[in-house]
């Protein structure tokens, strides 16, 4: 919903919910979904309206979105090396290609969390998925929704990533933190509109953005049937 006076969307209230309630009420049951027409593209957050320049077979691939269950509920990103080809030091959610031995998206972004950032298998409890996200540098996204019990540590792989973080899912929620900016992304020379979530000296845009912004809808709308 936007204020007709702004363009900006209206904020319902967000501070003081209790989000892993809602979370895992609103993603119960939730299982992986793979059919063209509830894809999710760049600059959009409604499925349809395919892009140009995306391959019409995007490779399959899975992110893990971490969400630690401290006593605020916060969100474990990481910070991607800069010398990787693709979204090179960007914030971004551990995951990467589903292989053929993974056998689900689950158990791709489980082993991937495990060989970026060393995050162990048994303080993460999957909950739910989103819908798939294709990004222009020719993947289909699965985002893999799960609760991270705190006391984990992690060990990262200093080729992938940089560095980790963690943000308060209530500020990652208020709209008022976000702003909306055009990018040209260089994979498909196409400017695009985008919402992007400013956290300090960092920036949480493109496809983590996008995914985090999936699951704020699918929190603050009408519960289903």
């Amino acid at each position: 919903m936007q204020d007709a006076t702004t363009g900006k969307e209206a904020t319902p209230r967000v501070a003081g919910r209790d989000w892993a309630q809602i979370i895992r009420a609103r993603l119960a049951g939730t299982a992986p979904r793979h059919d063209r027409a509830a894809w999710l593209y760049p600059g959009r957050f409604e499925p349809g309206g395919e892009r140009r320049n995306i391959p019409r077979e995007p490779l399959p691939a899975a992110v893990l979105i971490p969400l630690v269950t401290r006593r605020e509920l916060t969100v474990l990103f990481t910070q991607r090396a800069t010398q990787l080809r693709n979204h090179a030091g960007q914030v971004s959610f551990p995951g990467g290609r589903i292989e053929a031995t993974d056998g689900s998206p689950a158990a791709a972004a489980l082993r991937e969390a495990r060989e970026e950032i060393g995050l162990d298998e048994r303080f993460v409890s999957v909950i739910g998925y989103l819908p798939d996200h294709v990004v222009v540098t020719g993947f289909r996204i699965t985002p893999v929704v799960a609760f991270v019990q705190p006391g984990f540590e992690l060990l990262l792989a200093s080729e992938e990533v940089e560095e980790t973080f963690e943000v308060p899912l209530d500020y990652l929620f208020d709209t008022a933190n976000h702003r909306l900016e055009r990018r040209r992304f260089r994979a498909s020379d196409e400017e695009v509109e985008v919402r992007e979530i400013p956290y300090g000296e960092r920036i949480i845009w493109g496809a983590t953005a996008g995914m985090l912004l999936t699951l704020y809808r699918l929190c603050i709308g009408p519960q289903g049937p």
